[in-house]
């Protein structure tokens, strides 16, 4: 349950009515139901600090939804100076990250010992499904439109704010961000050209795609801009040919007037962008961290450049990989980093700590985070559900139905986890489901179970139920989060902790012996069937396999020396990257992990993350 809920709006003074003149521009089917959301306001839930990295700071990396993000943010007066977000595109696509299978430190061990190369041939790898951007138009701009509300109460006048999207549904977008922030403070409409479009893309029988859009608006009459400028072309620089008695260059503008070169600012920037190289090409840069929609950092420094100044806040709602706030550290800017997926905080925050920011890592409270992502966690549900299955019939607002041997067919709801509007069972939402989808089902329905992850009022609802007399059926309610307890199973390790005293190194080392991930092994079992099936003389069924150790399925470790329980402190940490190679601490090495972590001090706990992201903690006695 939330603590309470936040305005979207500032209260308004007495006898103002600020949400009474709600007015949609942009009119689709459910676009006043928005109104709600906005009257209700934003929900503030509980938030946890779980790491601290660095020294204190106003750096955050938040787990959780935008709109919760946001009520967060404002019930503690903390505003932004410049937002950049990469929301899903509404394009219909799954998206994933590619997970890799590391090196086995036992072989590569055994080959150093017998003095040969160990062969890991080609990278072994699945993927891991992010976020699914499978929306209609209609609850993705409602959606969005909550989100922006959102994001819009907690920026300062002066601040920008900087859309990314592409022809799916930008179009519609800019009509909702001119409701939102006003037609007047549009600004440009940038145009960013992706490089490298060739293979299939350019045997299209029409133009070829090439481009991303920005919108960008601000907020307030005097936003921060710094115009930018860019180097002049060989071409260009031949125009400053004349050279003065001081032998400096210039060019003439007029009988009047010259341009030194050496006060010439440059070519200023336009709003198309064709200068900053994608990663369709450039597919072998340090900045890649396996997501598939990763945006390079220039394009970033860009934006930070020209809508903030050194000390600034900066904001991205839709974080992923992290780019935005690299970029903002990188420039002397504060960051807030937030998404909803647990692999976005990770890789966001081993990229951070790389490049030597503080922050705190927070995770919001609301009853979801129980899975990496939402996606995820929705393509489970049916099957943690007992007797739940797949049921066309009875239309797109039932996630399916169970049988019973006494009530025969009982029709499920299940709130969407990809859309904060829907985890709220409310009154309204009660009231649509009796007058609007149980009259659609067929007249032999005696029941129906409705799951929720946050009641508005259950008391309310429970009287309202047995208020109503326009329908017979039975609705059972059920708490969501019941079910969702049990969908992750934790990994097993077995470790060895010692006393190291041998002259090279004076403290502990936690060694793992053996780690296995249930749900990891079903993964790859999953990946091999499908392989398997797909097989072909030209391609070869070629199986991933797993050691009887299993240690080529760790990522991360850290080890806590501060404190046995509550907020994680990494007193020691290490990383293996896809080709097995070790961060230290957050300096990359030429070594490859031997199966051990160590600190100066004694280790209270040890954290160990596998390679899909799971993390699991155990305490080190001893």
């Amino acid at each position: 349950m939330p603590v309470k809920y936040v305005p979207f709006v500032p209260e308004p003074i007495e006898g103002q009515a600020v949400l009474g003149s709600f007015k949609r521009i942009l009119k689709y089917k459910g676009a006043d139901d928005a109104a709600m959301l906005l009257t209700r306001g934003m929900p503030l839930y509980e938030v946890e600090r779980t790491e601290t990295v660095g020294s204190p700071s106003a750096n955050m990396l938040i787990r959780g939804e935008c709109v919760s993000a946001c009520a967060y943010l404002k019930e503690r007066d903390i505003r932004v100076d410049l937002v950049y977000i990469d929301p899903p595109f509404a394009s219909g696509a799954d998206y994933a990250k590619q997970v890799f299978i590391r090196r086995d430190p036992k072989a590569a061990a055994a080959a150093a010992q017998a003095g040969r190369e160990l062969d890991m041939g080609e990278l072994r790898s699945f993927e891991e499904k992010m976020y699914g951007d499978v929306w209609d138009k209609e609850k993705y701009l409602n959606w969005m439109y909550e989100n922006l509300m959102a994001i819009k109460s907690v920026m300062n006048e002066s601040a920008s704010i900087y859309v990314h999207l592409d022809w799916h549904i930008g179009h519609y977008v800019k009509i909702l961000m001119d409701e939102i922030f006003g037609e007047e403070n549009f600004q440009r409409e940038i145009i960013w050209q992706l490089h490298g479009v060739a293979g299939y893309k350019s045997q299209t029988g029409n133009y070829v795609r090439a481009h991303d859009t920005i919108f960008y608006y601000t907020l307030g009459p005097e936003p921060v801009f710094n115009k930018q400028y860019l180097p002049y072309s060989a071409e260009q620089l031949k125009r400053f040919s004349s050279v003065d008695e001081h032998g400096r260059r210039y060019k003439t503008i007029t009988k009047e007037r010259r341009l030194y070169l050496d006060e010439a600012k440059g070519i200023a920037l336009s709003d198309v962008w064709d200068d900053i190289a994608s990663f369709q090409t450039v597919v072998n840069s340090p900045e890649l961290c396996g997501y598939a929609t990763q945006k390079p950092e220039a394009l970033l420094e860009r934006i930070i450049r020209s809508s903030s100044n050194e000390g600034m806040v900066v904001a991205d709602f839709f974080g992923g990989s992290g780019v935005m706030a690299a970029a903002a550290h990188k420039l002397g800017r504060s960051f807030i980093h937030c998404d909803v997926g647990l692999n976005s905080i990770q890789t966001a925050r081993d990229r951070l700590k790389a490049g030597g920011a503080s922050f705190d890592v927070l995770e919001i409270k609301d009853g979801v985070q129980l899975y990496r992502n939402p996606v995820q966690t929705m393509d489970k549900l049916k099957s943690l559900i007992p007797g739940l299955k797949s049921d066309n019939s009875l239309g797109a607002f039932w996630a399916g139905a169970i049988t019973d041997s006494k009530l025969g067919t009982v029709p499920v709801y299940l709130p969407n986890l990809l859309d904060s509007s829907s985890k709220l069972l409310d009154v309204v939402t009660v009231n649509r489901i009796i007058r609007q989808a149980i009259p659609e089902l067929d007249s032999g329905i005696k029941k129906v179970i409705v799951y929720y992850i946050d009641v508005s009022d259950e008391a309310e609802i429970r009287k309202f139920i047995a208020a109503d007399d326009s329908t017979d059926v039975e609705i059972e309610l059920r708490d969501l989060k019941d079910v969702l307890d049990d969908v992750v199973a934790g990994d097993y390790a077995e470790l060895r902790c010692e006393n190291l005293q041998d002259g090279l190194f004076s403290g502990y080392a936690v060694t793992v012996e053996m780690f296995a991930s249930d749900r990891l092994a079903r993964k790859i079992d999953e990946f091999n069937e499908k392989a398997k099936l797909n097989q072909s003389g030209k391609k070869p069924f070629e199986p991933i396999t797993v050691s009887d150790a299993g240690l080529e399925l760790i990522e991360y470790l850290s080890l806590d020396c501060t404190a046995a329980e509550g907020e994680w402190h990494s007193d020691s940490e290490l990383k293996i990257d896809k080709n097995g190679y070790v961060i230290l601490n957050g300096a990359r090495t030429r070594d490859f992990w031997d199966g051990s972590i160590k600190s100066e001090r004694r280790p209270l706990r040890l954290k160990i993350r596998n390679i899909c992201g799971d993390e699991s903690v155990w305490e080190l006695r001893g």
